[in-house]
């Protein structure tokens, strides 16, 4: 099972490497702007799920979502500290 903090490892790790095939690369080169409005899907999925599908269909939605806040962390040059930090 992957954590929260390996995912963010793995899409660093991603995003260093620069593989144009990668979906996280290819995220971060669209920007800021494409990924805020997949945030701000996926958080809409999230909402639904919660309300009227399964309990895994919630938690598959959640760590889509968790994936694409990661990936803004990278556009936006965070660390996993400088979030917990705010917690």
């Amino acid at each position: 099972m992957k954590t929260f903090e390996d995912l963010f490892v793995e899409l660093e790790e991603k995003a260093r490497r620069g593989d144009p095939e990668s979906g996280t690369v290819k995220a971060l080169q669209k920007g800021k702007h494409f990924i805020g409005k997949k945030i701000v899907e996926e958080a809409a999925e999230v909402w639904m799920a919660c309300e009227h599908e399964s309990k895994e269909a919630a938690a598959e939605e959640i760590s889509q979502l968790l994936y694409h806040l990661q990936v803004m962390m990278l556009a936006n040059d965070l660390k996993l500290s400088d979030v917990y930090a705010k917690l």
